[in-house]
């Protein structure tokens, strides 16, 4: 669904994106994070199509960017980081006004649809400048979805939002994805991301990683494996840093913490190494780590 091969833009000597190189499939939920200022924006207003790329190429939904730019905007839609609401007309009457300009079919019914799911069926004739942040939110992903574009960008969707309503949207992004759509997913909400996103991007001007949530925890930290003993000695340590597969060995109390790359073929052999030393193990478990704390990683290498 959405395809780029060397995509770059250029702000006279700055490099917003460099390089871009991605393959997002149909019915994907593909996180985008990086910190402010990495060229996310710029990214999402290329494919778009609301800005030229400097060089490169890029396939939205089937159609080219830079030749078929309409049609682009037209399968497309665009959560952008601020609403830019009709603060002087109603819900209804915003959603009206751009259903029309998207040439949309059943326009009445269409606009009752999302207001309904997103909660706002009730306010829909109230004025849009007396609703919260929130409902203004709310509103602007309606206003994204009206046309039932194929691509959906979304830039920081939980953005303003209380707990309960970005709930209500994340179940709203999952039923999106079940129906075959494709969501790019700007956010800087790493615990969102790790819950909706099928990949994830990690991004500063270029790509500096993509893999699954799962997969970025394992490739980037290692998997920690915690041995809980019924008493810890010294040798235990000595013992088990010296074999080749093991990562890094710490001790915490009564517990060893190993990093490894594959626990499920590797915890046997430690195992055995453990108790032929005569350990006891009281159980094994496994010390997950956070998208958070792989994020912060990248960004320290970077």
């Amino acid at each position: 669904m959405i395809i780029t091969e060397k995509l770059e833009k250029r702000f006279g000597d700055s490099i917003a994106v460099h390089a871009l190189d991605l393959q997002i499939q149909k019915g994907e939920v593909f996180g985008f994070l990086g910190p402010n200022g990495a060229g996310k924006t710029t990214t999402v207003r290329m494919l778009s199509s609301l800005i030229k790329p400097t060089s490169g190429s890029a396939v939205i939904n089937g159609f080219q960017l830079g030749i078929e730019d309409e049609d682009i905007r037209r399968s497309v839609g665009v959560l952008t980081e601020t609403p830019g609401l009709y603060e002087n007309l109603s819900a209804e009457q915003n959603l009206k006004l751009y259903a029309e300009l998207y040439e949309t079919k059943n326009i009445s019914t269409q606009i009752d649809k999302y207001l309904t799911m997103l909660g706002l069926y009730d306010r829909r004739s109230e004025i849009v400048g007396t609703y919260s942040k929130g409902m203004k939110q709310k509103l602007a992903i309606a206003r994204a979805m009206v046309h039932e574009p194929q691509v959906l960008f979304l830039d920081e969707p939980t953005a303003s939002l209380d707990p309960e309503s970005s709930h209500d949207l994340r179940a709203f992004i999952s039923n999106l994805r079940n129906e075959g759509r494709t969501i790019f997913l700007c956010t800087h909400n790493l615990v969102e991301a790790d819950r909706l996103c099928d990949r994830i991007c990690v991004f500063r001007s270029e790509i500096l990683v993509v893999n699954t949530p799962a997969r970025l925890r394992s490739s980037i930290l290692g998997r920690k494996i915690v041995f809980h003993l019924n008493k810890m000695e010294a040798k235990f340590r000595e013992l088990i840093i010296s074999i080749d597969f093991v990562k890094e060995v710490a001790i915490v109390e009564n517990k060893l913490v190993i990093t490894l790359d594959d626990p499920d073929t590797q915890n046997p052999i430690l195992i055995d190494k453990l108790i032929s030393e005569g350990a006891k193990i009281v159980f094994i478990g496994e010390l997950r780590h956070s998208l958070e704390d792989v994020y912060l990683q990248l960004m320290k290498e970077k």
